[in-house]
């Protein structure tokens, strides 16, 4: 394994999670709130997909919006952890428990990326 290896992961989020992670230049999750004991990364783009659309888009907590983030991390540092199946072996997330997220972070490689975003379909665009 080379020292500067990395895995992409995945990450749904709605929309008061992405503007922090945004006001982080795009390089930080943040911190777990005090009912949120764990950090869940997904290994899908689908998997991640699945929840920001299906999920997010009605939650008033997500704001009603999801969106699928992508980023590296150090796969000397993953590797230290395992994949849970969540709903089957195409829901693979990892369980980081929140007093590990400063860690996680310094392990980010790069930049976070919004590959996707989803609303209701009320909200959806009709552009023809």
């Amino acid at each position: 394994m080379k020292a500067n290896e990395t895995v992409a992961l995945f990450r749904p989020v709605g929309q008061k999670e992405l503007d922090l992670i945004r006001d982080s230049g795009w390089q930080r999750f943040p911190p777990r709130l005090v009912w949120q004991p764990i950090f869940y990364p997904v290994l899908t783009e689908d998997y991640a997909i699945s929840i920001a659309r299906d999920w997010n888009t009605k939650d008033p907590n997500s704001g009603f919006v999801g969106y699928v983030l992508r980023f590296h991390v150090c796969k000397s540092y993953i590797d230290r952890h395992e994949p849970h199946e969540a709903a089957g072996q195409k829901c693979r997330e990892y369980w980081i428990p929140s007093e590990e997220l400063e860690a996680f972070n310094a392990n980010i490689i790069g930049s976070i990326d919004v590959i996707h975003e989803f609303r209701p379909p009320s909200e959806q665009s009709t552009l023809s």
